[in-house]
């Protein structure tokens, strides 16, 4: 709906200069709210019309009074339109201060937004970012203009207009007409919430509207592989030699633990060992977050280096077929080994995290190092503890305590 917008002429009659004559003034009412100012001459008022709003007469003083008055009108019409256009958000105040030249620019969130995807976009050009953030912040933005289309029937909402109500607003969007569950409304605030934090800090909002608004992820059972499982992957044999390849890959990605889209764009520089004679190491960062993970390279994954070795294109590591391919093979490969669980290449990490490390005792802030992750909670999510380590460390338990005369079985 677009705003109510009205300009009424009058004479102030109550406070007459010596001269006898009275200063006009000017009203603009925009959506039932008014502002008053003053249009810098003064008219006698005994021409005036108060009905009209204008001078009445052939008077040389009221053809100027209207001439000027025409001017005023048409100018609060074109502020009022350029800030309407401009903004997505007008008010009296607004136009009134642009008429007078003291227009203070009212930044929106679209535009905010769309500033931060085109300086984000050319910093992943750089490589320094990841193409799924990217994705993300596009992604939010082209939702939140549905949703103040929606909502508002508006092209775009003034910081300074974003209220709590517009969270949760934009909340309900989201599993209604989106339907969206808590994780995903939960990954689709945070590039919200980055808006608001940089209006802030920029003056532009005072208040933040996530003061009082919180939502958590669903804990969602990721799953892993067990050794069984691993192993009638490894075993299995494939007469299509895309699904080998695919195979290959995914056991590479459960020994070494990272995500697809990391061992696709791996290079042959990514495989290191000047800082560890013993062992040789694969070093990148990873595509989604730029934190550098450092990964021993065990057996089973060296084994798959080999095999494929020089078989890449250009200085690629691992001639690993494209994301959509590599995920419609694992499903073939799935099938055709008759696993029961539903095999995603995300849970090859979970695999690492869980069975190849900790339960192997590797210590989880070890583990986080070779994910790649700034925060250890993170590492926590993908880690699971087995039985198998739950026997472990109970006998390893055990045996301490046998070994400590205070705690020795005594007769009872």
């Amino acid at each position: 709906m677009r705003s109510t917008f009205n300009v009424l002429f009058y004479v102030k009659k109550s406070q007459p200069k010596k001269n006898g004559l009275c200063p006009v003034m000017g009203r603009i009412t925009i959506d039932g709210k008014a502002v008053q100012f003053s249009c810098k001459f003064d008219i006698d008022s005994k021409i005036w019309d108060v009905d009209a709003g204008r001078a009445s007469g052939r008077s040389e003083q009221a053809r100027e009074a209207n001439r000027l008055l025409d001017q005023v009108g048409a100018s609060l019409t074109k502020h009022y339109r350029e800030i309407s256009n401009r903004d997505g958000y007008v008010s009296a105040e607004k136009v009134k201060n642009a008429y007078l030249g003291m227009d203070m620019r009212c930044e929106t969130l679209l535009k905010v937004f769309a500033r931060h995807n085109e300086d984000f976009e050319k910093m992943y050009q750089a490589g320094g970012r990841s193409w799924r953030t990217l994705y993300r912040y596009q992604r939010v933005y082209k939702l939140l203009e549905e949703f103040i289309k929606h909502r508002y029937n508006r092209t775009d909402i003034a910081l300074k207009e974003i209220q709590p109500a517009f969270i949760t607003d934009f909340e309900l969007f989201l599993r209604t007409e989106k339907d969206c569950g808590s994780t995903t409304i939960w990954v689709y605030m945070m590039p919200l919430q980055r808006m608001i934090t940089t209006a802030i800090n920029n003056g532009w909002l005072q208040r933040n509207p996530f003061f009082e608004y919180s939502i958590k992820p669903e804990v969602a059972d990721r799953g892993f592989l067990t050794k069984d499982e691993i192993k009638v992957l490894m075993e299995a044999q494939f007469s299509d030699d895309d699904m080998t390849l695919a195979r290959d890959m995914f056991i590479f990605c459960c020994f070494t633990g990272f995500a697809y889209t990391d061992l696709y764009s791996m290079t042959i520089d990514n495989l290191q060992s000047s800082f560890d004679t013993k062992h040789q190491w694969l070093v990148k960062r990873r595509d989604k977050s730029n934190v550098s993970s450092t990964v021993p390279v065990l057996e089973i994954p060296m084994k798959i280096l080999e095999k494929y070795k020089g078989l890449a294109s250009g200085d690629k590591l691992l001639p690993a077929p494209c994301y959509p391919r590599a995920k419609y093979l694992l499903k073939l490969i799935e099938k055709e080994c008759g696993l029961e669980k539903h095999i995603t290449w995300h849970m090859s990490r979970h695999t690492y995290a869980t069975e190849i490390c900790l339960t192997n005792g590797v210590p989880i802030e070890s583990l986080a190092k070779m994910l790649g992750h700034k925060n250890i909670r993170t590492t926590q999510i993908y880690a699971k503890i087995t039985h198998e380590k739950l026997s472990r460390d109970a006998d390893l338990l055990a045996n301490r305590l046998n070994g400590i005369a205070e705690f020795k079985a005594a007769s009872f």
